[in-house]
């Protein structure tokens, strides 16, 4: 069963985007809320916001499936990213609304979670560790980007408006700092958008799991607000605004293929 695409490109990037998937198994979908059936919490249309990328030759790693069925950034043992903090699972309960995933009594187990582990998760951390691999061994070093988005107000999950753009490093631990000073500068440069670095979403388990500035790679994490490239009520596609937003990823995906 194919779980996700993988685009091998030339460059030393990849681009992971892994909340970017809607499908959902029919005998999940039946048991999930009205609400949850239209898998609101999607990062929209991000693999159509990062397709520029390809023809600067980063590879991409995307899957098909919903971060309802699992979430690929979180760990398998779905310890939390932020202790104390209102966040959502390995195979998620609640909405980013604070509504529930599943009807009464219709939530997975732990053999279901397991099960979901082996068949969603592992495939896609199996294919973007390879192709890290891959890239570190032709280019001497890797860079992967996290690719997210959500909502800019989101109650359940952290006070007042989300900057429009948040870029992640693990406080400093998945990337150099060089790297970092350019993507901060690329931010500091441009007047379209406030910005913040390593703030609410400093960086998932993606980015904390593979990123290693001492051994070559380094991981970045971009959460962008949608509501500065679609509709947030709609979940559409907004052109003028996608493009404005692209100028400005153009720029960052450069200094990380620099």
């Amino acid at each position: 069963m194919d779980t996700y695409t993988l685009h091998r490109g030339t460059a030393p990037l990849l681009i992971s985007l892994p909340h970017d998937g809607t499908a959902v198994p029919a005998d999940i979908a039946a048991r999930l809320t009205d609400s949850a059936r239209s898998v609101p919490d999607t990062d929209w249309h991000v693999s159509r916001l990062y397709d520029f990328a390809r023809e600067l030759g980063a590879s991409m790693i995307v899957p098909i499936y919903s971060r309802y069925v699992i979430d690929l950034n979180r760990p398998e043992d779905d310890v939390s990213l932020y202790p104390g903090q209102n966040t959502t699972g390995l195979c998620p309960h609640v909405q980013f609304s604070g509504e529930p995933v599943y009807r009464d009594g219709h939530d997975p187990d732990e053999t279901e979670v397991a099960e979901r582990v082996e068949r969603y998760w592992r495939p896609y951390h199996r294919a973007l560790a390879g192709e890290l691999q891959r890239i570190h061994a032709r280019h001497g070093r890797a860079r992967l980007w996290e690719g997210h988005s959500i909502r800019g107000v989101v109650p359940f999950l952290f006070e007042g408006r989300l900057p429009d753009l948040n870029l992640g490093t693990s406080a400093g631990a998945s990337c150099s700092p060089p790297l970092q000073s350019r993507l901060e500068s690329v931010l500091a440069s441009q007047d379209g958008y406030d910005f913040i670095v390593n703030g609410r979403f400093k960086g998932g388990y993606i980015t904390r799991e593979y990123g290693d500035p001492a051994k070559g790679v380094d991981a970045v994490q971009l959460e962008i607000s949608q509501r500065i490239y679609m509709d947030e009520s709609s979940f559409e596609w907004d052109e003028e605004k996608a493009a404005r937003t692209q100028a400005v990823l153009r720029e960052l995906i450069g200094q990380m293929l620099a």
